[in-house]
């Protein structure tokens, strides 16, 4: 009370400076023990965490006094389940004690795929699918098919997999490709009475590369042996219409030729009148 009573006798002017002066001492006061308060000025660099078990990586940031949180969980098939894959804030960042650091870990169980239908895709495409779908592509194989790098079938463990089926993420499909071979016709060549070498050399010339060589009889040296029969024939059983002589053969290069060897070159003679 005795306080008050001074200050009233004191002109108004007099009481207002004092009054300024107190909130200016509490403003100082408040603005230098701030820092204080809220613990400015207590900041730690966040360590490197990813790679690490999400246990470890947790004990690792409670222990310098960060506060953790598992943010998301996705799935990489190459890294070691419940790994850390990301950090926010990043490594060697420096922040204030007490900071969330919120973690993305590597989950612990695959995400099931569901199969696509890959036929009648190119290959690259279906290549590509499979990538985006988590999936991963194993061995191609090509077979004889009009079209070219065309998926003919899709493949798993070696069983034809339904599209549809449900599969874990990381799957090694294998695919099944065309060619394109049944696309290209070429004139089978006509080999009988020829030497073994030479007959090869023609066929693989005219684009037959699927050749086999057999024998009805004990020959050692095929160097000095003969084709004496041939299938596919050169020539087919129709005549042509124009020229009245029988029509050549034309089959998909992917055909297997089959030519049979023998001591003797048969006669020619006959075989000439075709030509």
């Amino acid at each position: 009370m005795e306080i008050i009573k001074k200050l009233l006798k004191k002109p108004l002017w007099v009481n207002v400076l004092v009054g300024m002066g107190a909130l200016l001492l509490v403003f100082v006061l408040l603005f230098f023990s701030l820092g204080f308060i809220t613990g400015n000025g207590k900041t730690e660099k966040v360590p490197s965490v990813v790679g690490l078990d999400v246990n470890t990586a947790k004990h690792n940031l409670s222990a310098l006094g960060f506060n953790v949180v598992v943010q998301d969980s996705i799935y990489v098939d190459s890294l070691a389940r419940d790994a850390v894959l990301r950090q926010t804030p990043d490594a060697d960042e420096t922040v204030k004690k007490g900071r969330t650091i919120y973690l993305t870990i590597n989950r612990v169980l695959p995400p099931q795929i569901e199969m696509p239908n890959l036929v009648g895709f190119s290959l690259q495409s279906a290549i590509t699918y499979l990538k985006v779908l988590g999936l991963r592509v194993g061995t191609t194989t090509y077979q004889p098919d009009r079209n070219t790098n065309v998926i003919l079938d899709q493949y798993l463990n070696g069983t034809h997999i339904e599209p549809g089926s449900k599969i874990p993420s990381g799957t090694v499909i294998n695919l099944i490709v065309g060619d394109g071979t049944l696309s290209i016709l070429g004139e089978v060549p006509d080999v009988i009475g020829l030497n073994v070498f030479a007959a090869k050399t023609i066929m693989e010339t005219a684009g037959f590369k699927n050749i086999d060589f057999a024998s009805n009889e004990l020959i050692q040296d095929t160097a000095a042996a003969y084709v004496i029969a041939q299938d596919p024939n050169a020539f087919l059983l129709k005549l042509d219409t124009l020229t009245n002589m029988p029509m050549k053969n034309k089959l998909p290069l992917s055909t297997p030729v089959h030519l049979t060897m023998g001591l003797t070159a048969p006669l020619r003679s006959s075989l000439d009148s075709l030509r």
